[in-house]
């Protein structure tokens, strides 16, 4: 009995040394900003401390201030540089490597393997958040079934370089309206979305696709666009209002969104009445339609890129769909209606053309740069629902930031020659 105290001594002993010791907190990391673009206010401001710890930021403000609070953070000196908000493109096809033509569409989900085409998507994801777009919506793999979540999922894990994805995987249509074009009946050839019928099978597409990692549901609204006597860009609208109004309830009751493919005047207003949160391409607004879109809060992703990449390749009424557009944004603007920065990319190849391009078109069509910015920031966050994580440089947010040399509300070029990129406190580009 007395050597049980010892015993219970010598068991303690090495119990108490493997116990784990609590992780040590990440060194603050102070940013030493000359200019910056906050992605929310009016104006830029100088001289600005931000503070991260961990993968968020911790304070804004006059950098002697935000200095003082963290006295031993280490120091990302950009005193020369203009530091803004990580930008967030709401339309791209990480899955896709461009398609001006039927032919290059057709080669790539005919040619190329999903594992091929995915190993390129990882790929974009490096370039996209090279050029600083920390956070992305896919918007369908045109024929790649989910790939894109499980990219998203390397990307989370830290297997890959990528920037935050928001996935829709397949996107819908009815069947026939979103085929392979071949004159051969006798093959069943890839499809480049879900092929969805009826009522039940579109609650039965959302829940099939929620499953499967969707966070967006994207359905394709309308097809083969042309112009009414009255010189209004009309459309064929794919599903009927019922089908339409099935994917965007469910959708909404699972807690997801809906972007609609539309580009006509017919297939916008058939997704309006559905009920759609964003309408992607847009060419066709009319200025009854924007009164609509702004009194239901839904948001417009023109893709102004891609609609000049494709004009020329594509031909047919392709060219003067870009025109509609460009003298749509203007009005759509003075009215109201929320513009949200989506480019499309995929559309266009990756490795050809910056995303940020995207701002400069907005700037040409009536934006002022400022505008242009916050289209990429803060209103894009505010399409995804995810003020309270990103699109600002704010207390609380996800430290996703940018820099350029100089000054974009003066050249908004300027945003196409990204010199610094962190998402969530990693620094991934530093030149």
């Amino acid at each position: 009995m007395r050597r049980l105290p010892l015993l219970l001594a010598v068991l303690a002993g090495p119990l108490a040394a493997q116990a784990p010791a609590a992780p040590a907190s990440p060194q603050p990391i102070l940013i030493k900003a000359g200019r910056l673009i906050d992605g929310r206010s009016a104006q830029a401001q100088t001289n600005v401390g931000i503070l991260i710890e961990g993968e968020r930021i911790r304070a804004v403000g006059p950098l002697a201030q935000v200095q003082a609070q963290a006295p031993n953070a280490r120091v990302i000196d950009l005193s020369q540089l203009t530091v803004l908000p990580g930008f967030i493109d709401t339309h791209t096809h990480l899955l896709l490597q461009g398609d001006p033509t039927a032919d290059s569409y057709n080669e790539q989900l005919l040619y190329q393997s999903i594992p091929y085409r995915a190993i390129l998507a990882a790929r974009n994801a490096r370039l996209a958040l090279e050029h600083g777009f920390t956070a992305i919506r896919d918007v369908e793999t045109e024929g790649a079934m989910y790939a894109d979540v499980d990219v998203k999922r390397a990307v989370n894990r830290g297997e890959i370089p990528g920037p935050r994805i928001f996935a829709s995987t397949r996107a819908m249509a009815p069947t026939g309206m979103y085929p392979i074009v071949s004159p051969n009946w006798d093959l069943e050839l890839p499809h480049g979305v879900q092929p969805v019928d009826g009522v039940d099978n579109a609650r039965l597409a959302v829940r099939e696709q929620v499953g499967h990692g969707a966070d967006w549901i994207k359905y394709y609204s309308d097809r083969r666009y042309y112009f009414g006597p009255d010189s209004v860009l009309r459309s064929w609208v794919n599903f009927t209002d019922a089908e339409a109004r099935a994917i965007v309830e469910e959708t909404h009751r699972l807690g997801r969104k809906v972007a609609a493919h539309a580009i006509g005047s017919d297939g916008i207003a058939a997704a309006l009445r559905a009920g759609a949160n964003s309408i992607e391409h847009g060419d066709g607004l009319t200025d009854s339609l924007m009164d609509v879109m702004v009194r239901n809060s839904v948001y417009w992703v023109p893709t102004v890129t891609v609609g000049i990449y494709v004009a020329q390749p594509r031909g047919g009424i392709w060219p003067a769909l870009a025109a509609v557009e460009r003298r749509a944004f203007p009005r759509a603007l003075r009215k109201g209606v929320k513009i949200a920065l989506g480019t499309d990319a995929g559309g266009f190849p990756w490795t050809e053309i910056n995303q940020a391009k995207e701002f400069e078109y907005y700037v040409q069509y009536g934006m002022t740069p400022m505008q242009a910015i916050q289209s990429g920031t803060s209103v894009a966050a505010a399409l995804l629902g995810q003020e309270q994580n990103l699109g600002a440089v704010a207390p609380g947010l996800y430290a996703d930031l940018v820099a350029v040399a100089g000054d974009p509300l003066r050249d908004i070029t300027e945003l196409q020659r990204v010199r610094f990129v962190m998402k969530g406190g990693t620094v991934y580009l530093s030149q």
